[in-house]
């Protein structure tokens, strides 16, 4: 069974014990909104741009290396022992130099990554909030069928048992998730009583993970770290 899927039988499992009038799920594909917003398309430009220009840089490297790899090929039957070393320690050293460039643009955290962060981000940023605001008091969960794996985007914190199930295992946290003091267990297992079902306005969580390995024309949006 895939990840996303027990995340989503779970929490299934736990909408199913509330009262019907509160739960309400709903979804909404990211993708979509991202390709209806002028400033995605205006920042996947700029980063398309970026990328064929960093690429192209990576590529002339390789063609000089190529180059250079081809003349002594040829002119290797000519060479002393210790010019055929210098001849192939020169181009092993551009070929390493091609490599770390390589890296430095389009590696795990590299160029690439940094620039998607500094465009994207700020628009993912402004998608959660709208989604936020829309869910309100109404939904206790919202989906994102536009990413990988039908995120959950937004969760209340109201349906959040995670401290009541530590102290059903007998663990005491050592912080309180909402920034409490340490040592603290939260005494509210007793919302397993059926009280009061409504999610609060503010009460959020934002979905985790991280940005994958930065590759070009990845659009995806991810989960905000």
């Amino acid at each position: 069974m895939t990840r996303p899927l027990l995340r989503f039988l779970l929490l299934g499992l736990i909408l199913s014990a509330l009262p019907v009038h509160a739960q309400r799920i709903a979804f909404v594909d990211t993708k979509y909104i991202l390709d209806q917003m002028p400033e995605y398309a205006a920042a996947q430009k700029e980063l398309d741009k970026d990328s064929k220009d960093w690429q192209d840089e990576i590529d002339q490297k390789w063609a000089q290396i190529k180059r250079l790899r081809d003349a002594f090929n040829a002119e290797a039957i000519l060479l002393t022992e210790e010019m055929k070393k210098a001849r192939q320690d020169e181009i092993d050293k551009k070929e390493q130099e091609a490599r770390d460039l390589q890296q430095k643009r389009f590696g795990v955290g590299g160029d690439l990554f940094k620039k998607r962060q500094e465009l994207i981000q700020p628009i993912q940023d402004r998608i959660y909030d709208a989604v936020k605001e829309v869910a309100g008091t109404s939904y206790v969960a919202i989906f994102d069928i536009g990413g990988v794996g039908n995120n959950v985007l937004y969760a209340s914190d109201k349906y959040d048992k995670s401290e009541s199930v530590l102290h059903k295992l007998g663990i005491r946290p050592s912080k309180d998730k909402n920034g409490g003091n340490p040592g603290n267990t939260r005494d509210d297992d007793d919302d397993d009583n059926g009280g009061n079902t409504t999610p609060p306005k503010d009460g959020s969580a934002k979905p985790s993970g991280s940005p994958t390995t930065p590759s070009r024309g990845n659009t995806d949006m991810k989960p905000k770290q």
